[in-house]
């Protein structure tokens, strides 16, 4: 496992595991998990989190990204298109490496399968479920 993680922050490994395993940060990377492409856009990281606020939300996606477990990915200009979302946000490779270190990946199938069983979503929601992905990630 490189160390780029620990370094980045001065977080200790420890730390990072408890970091990531906070509530609603591990929340959030339990949704990227689930998601059909494992790239959701920030608007369904808050749709699947209700509880939190949006600005929540955005706040624990910011510091999962400095802590590098996770990366924004963001489509290309040419390929964006009104009314859908541009930026998606997934797991770093250092991010699913260390979740897999871990151990914090075991249930990543039966996460897939309930998000799967989710009939109730908004229609925006799926519309944006459904939109373009970047497909170099």
């Amino acid at each position: 496992m490189s160390t780029d993680l620990e370094n980045a922050e001065g977080i200790e490994t420890r730390e990072l595991v408890h970091f990531v395993t906070q509530q609603t940060r591990f929340a959030l990377v339990n949704n990227i998990l689930q998601h059909p492409d494992q790239l959701p856009s920030m608007y369904e990281l808050e749709e699947l989190n209700p509880s939190v606020s949006d600005a929540t939300v955005y706040k624990h996606v910011q510091k999962l990204i400095d802590a590098g477990i996770v990366r924004e990915v963001a489509l290309d200009d040419d390929q964006r298109r009104q009314g859908y979302p541009w930026k998606f946000y997934g797991l770093s490779e250092e991010g699913r490496e260390f979740l897999e270190e871990y151990n914090l990946l075991a249930a990543e199938e039966t996460l897939q399968q309930i998000y799967e069983t989710i009939s109730d979503k908004p229609e925006k929601m799926v519309k944006y479920e459904n939109a373009p992905r970047p497909e170099d990630v």
